[in-house]
């Protein structure tokens, strides 16, 4: 029995006293654990192209094409000026009574340049004390704005264009008269559809009148095309001399009745750098229907060119302008505006034809 006892106590102790772990088996462990773990596979990366970006290309996008018309359209698209800012409309003032001779006639085409003016811009002798409020300015040589042609649908012209004095106005020349500088109200019928010259100003506002003058007759019987002849007698002002901003964007005078699909109510006649006429037909005559002189107007220089190309061309379409597109800047001072129905002058001043809503 105590035999036993002993072989029991022996278990117990060696149960409560555990072996202590081999040295050299543990580290065995460790290093069996250790290159156990996967090795990583080596990975190669091949560039096989390289791509060097030398330009960034914008894509923008293509504008839309006018409207078509029964005739090709002719455009000229050049970059803008930098607008001139405005100021505030000048004072009238009086200006001695003076005469403006009428330029000699020349054949050659006109080409759009800059322009300085010390006084007005017209192929004429002019006293620079006769000028009307010269702005010292520059008419620009480009333009953002795009012009169309339309046909021609009548008219026709006996003389060169520069040469012809119904449609270059410096021809007649013009004298200035002592006249009220107002809106005068006239007797008789009055056209429900005239133009409207407050369409000019960017404001549709009433008028600053500055010098009125009377335009000459135009003999065409003494010469190859015709010369000068005496003052109109009447009315009594044929040509007034309208107060502008300095730089002010210049629009066609308006009117209701279209003279092609589009909008298009005024169809150019003639033009230079600094002068225009409008024709509210579209026939190539100011003979059956209203027509605007406008002088002393830097004419966009995209329009000059249209109309030069039309001309060119034989002028069987010439440039049309609808009522919100620009016609010019008055960036040489104030415009001098002739108004005529049917080939005769009439008075610029009357309110009942010319600012019905002034």
């Amino acid at each position: 029995m105590i035999g036993i006892l002993l072989v029991l106590l022996a278990i117990l102790w060696r149960i409560s006293k555990p072996v202590a772990p081999d040295p050299r088996m543990v580290g065995l462990a460790a290093r069996a654990t250790l290159y156990a773990l996967p090795t990583p596979t080596p990975q190669r990366i091949v560039v096989t192209q390289v791509v060097v970006v030398t330009q960034i290309v914008v894509v923008t996008a293509t504008p839309a094409p006018l409207d078509a018309f029964e005739a090709a359209p002719l455009t000229a698209d050049i970059a803008a000026p930098t607008p001139l800012p405005e100021a505030p409309p000048t004072a009238a003032r009086a200006l001695p009574t003076n005469t403006v001779e009428p330029a000699t006639p020349t054949a050659e085409a006109v080409q759009p340049a800059a322009v300085r003016v010390v006084a007005v811009s017209v192929d004429a002798t002019v006293n620079q004390e006769d000028a009307p409020s010269p702005a010292n300015g520059v008419c620009p040589i480009s333009s953002s704005n795009q012009y169309v042609a339309i046909p021609v649908a009548g008219g026709g012209l006996d003389h060169p264009p520069a040469q012809h004095a119904d449609l270059n106005l410096s021809l007649r020349g013009y004298e200035a008269i002592d006249a009220a500088r107002t809106l005068i109200n006239k007797d008789g019928p009055v056209d429900g559809d005239p133009p409207q010259l407050d369409g000019l100003f960017s404001d549709n506002r009433a008028p600053q009148f500055g010098q009125p003058y009377r335009v000459y007759d135009w003999d065409w019987g003494c010469a190859a095309h015709g010369c000068r002849g005496g003052l109109l007698d009447a009315p009594q002002a044929t040509l007034v001399v309208l107060h502008m901003y300095a730089g002010e964007t210049v629009r066609i005078p308006r009117r209701s009745r279209q003279i092609y699909g589009g909008g298009f109510k005024a169809m150019v006649l003639y033009a230079e750098p600094t002068r225009i006429t409008l024709g509210y037909t579209r026939e190539d005559s100011v003979a059956n229907g209203y027509a605007v002189h406008i002088e002393n107007l830097c004419v966009d220089p995209n329009l000059l060119a249209l109309y030069i190309n039309s001309d060119a061309n034989g002028r069987s379409s010439l440039p049309a302008l609808r009522e919100e597109e620009v016609l010019g800047v008055a960036t040489l001072g104030d415009l001098l505006v002739a108004v005529r129905d049917r080939g005769a002058f009439l008075d610029p001043r009357s309110r009942l034809d010319w600012w019905q809503e002034n």
